[in-house]
């Protein structure tokens, strides 16, 4: 058995159920926890502001866990495989371990630090940690990977395995000296200016506080989740999300909590939450197959899809980034966004229509903001997301499938609590009074007129598409 190892946490920031750590403790004395914060790896999808600052505080979580077992985090910065061989050379470490994350940019990083440290003579080994199946394993019959949700769903659950969690340690022993390490206000993860009021209230962020999330949702909301997902105004969804891209939670502990065995899980709720886990794959794999996606649409002919110019649409983007677009549930969950750094997913998909359908806004654009506001923002889920709802990706939406953002409301929030939580001065307004505001009641409101008529930029949009789609 050698002596020390070097447990690179990268977005897996717990300790129950962390494979890198759980074998490093297995066949090494010691065991050396690190972070090291390289941006640039992930070229032009570096970690926006919502997600740095939930990283500040994950940062921090992590070295008060590791520090209650006798251990410590070393925090280093630049790029890794640089600061992984100068660990090494302080350390006379003999392997270094860590979970496999998915991202072309990182993928291709990752394979060049393993071929440096190996060519070394040191012991490499990465490890599935984030998901039930890795991006190669479930493939068609021809080695082609599922382009489509629904038969990967039914693979995954004909492949399904059951699955065990591992415990979190209860003592770490690091090495007899530690390195050197920043601190971590130096990786100036939060805001110069102070906005998170609004996400400290709304989340807690750890690994302690993703379980006993994971813990409320299982007891308490799982059998109402396939009647309860779509509706914002009861909040029916796990709000797991950040937890797991974070890694503070694990799906395997997810599907644990769901059914004891490890086996898939029955009952509808539970089901469908599992199913919701395998859209979550089925993005990473296809981000992983098709590392283009991020900037270009899956579907070739979207290329040439009439947008309109940027200097046309400036205003109207701004707009409905702050809130302002004059329809109550875009909104609505726009200003959620803003405050609390998520937003229901139904939600989601209804300002993601409205923006690329109704105002003809590339869903570049919407991909980006999302990317900088969400505490959860996932590439993989985030560029599929987008994608599907544009009408471009993977298993897309149709692009004739234009949400109406007032039947959305009247469906999905029918007292219009939703909205009146977002849009206060709305408040008194039932569903059907909101669909019949006039500008002059707009105006004595202080609400914004509607940018776009919902019906003609409806027919705007599709002939737009008529355009491409020969």
């Amino acid at each position: 058995m050698s002596d020390l190892a070097i447990v690179w946490f990268r977005r897996d920031f717990r300790l129950a159920d962390n494979p890198a750590l759980d074998h490093a403790r297995n066949h090494h004395d010691r065991v050396l926890a690190v972070y090291i914060h390289d941006p640039d790896a992930m070229g032009d999808w570096a970690p926006g502001a919502a997600s740095r600052w939930w990283l500040h505080h994950a940062l921090e979580d992590l070295a008060d866990r590791l520090a209650d077992r006798g251990g410590s985090l070393v925090l280093r910065a630049g790029p890794a495989g640089d600061q992984l061989q100068q660990l090494v050379e302080e350390t006379g470490a003999a392997a270094v371990y860590w979970n496999r994350l998915y991202e072309p940019a990182i993928v291709e990083r990752d394979k060049r630090i393993k071929a440096s440290l190996k060519g070394a003579g040191v012991e490499v080994e990465s490890f599935r940690a984030a998901m039930l199946f890795e991006p190669w394993e479930l493939l068609h019959g021809d080695d082609e990977y599922y382009k489509v949700f629904t038969p990967y769903w039914k693979r995954m659950q004909s492949d399904w395995r059951a699955v065990s969690s591992r415990p979190e340690p209860m003592d770490l022993d690091g090495p007899s000296k530690r390195p050197a390490s920043e601190d971590l206000a130096s990786l100036d993860l939060l805001p110069d200016v102070d906005w998170a009021d609004g996400i400290r209230d709304r989340w807690e962020v750890g690994e302690l506080a993703g379980r006993r999330r994971l813990k409320h949702f299982v007891e308490d909301d799982v059998e109402r989740y396939a009647a309860d997902r779509d509706r914002p105004d009861l909040r029916g969804t796990s709000s797991l999300s950040p937890y797991l891209h974070f890694g503070h939670i694990s799906p395997v502990q997810v599907v644990e909590a769901l059914e004891p065995s490890g086996e898939l899980p029955g009952g509808k709720g539970p089901l469908t939450f599992v199913s919701e886990l395998a859209w979550r794959e089925f993005s990473t794999l296809l981000l992983f197959h098709e590392p283009q996606i991020t900037d270009e649409p899956l579907k070739d002919k979207f290329a040439d899809f009439p947008w309109r110019s940027r200097s046309d649409y400036a205003d109207d983007l701004e707009a409905w980034k702050r809130g302002r677009t004059g329809v109550p549930i875009v909104d609505a969950g726009m200003r959620e966004l803003w405050h609390e750094g998520w937003m229901h997913n139904r939600v989601r998909m209804i300002v993601a229509s409205y923006l690329t359908k109704n105002l003809l806004i590339p869903w570049q654009e919407g991909a980006k903001w999302f990317w900088d506001t969400l505490v959860d923002a996932d590439l993989g889920n985030n560029t599929q997301g987008w994608q599907w709802t544009a009408g471009c990706g993977a298993d897309a939406a149709p692009f004739f499938r234009v949400f109406n953002p007032e039947l959305q409301a009247e469906k999905y929030d029918p007292d219009a609590a939703y909205i009146h939580r977002w849009c206060p001065e709305l408040e008194g307004l039932d569903i059907k009074a909101l669909k019949k505001l006039d500008d002059d009641e707009r105006e004595e409101r202080g609400y914004p007129p509607m940018q776009v008529d919902l019906k003609g930029s409806r027919e705007r949009a599709l002939e737009a598409y008529q355009d491409i789609k020969g």
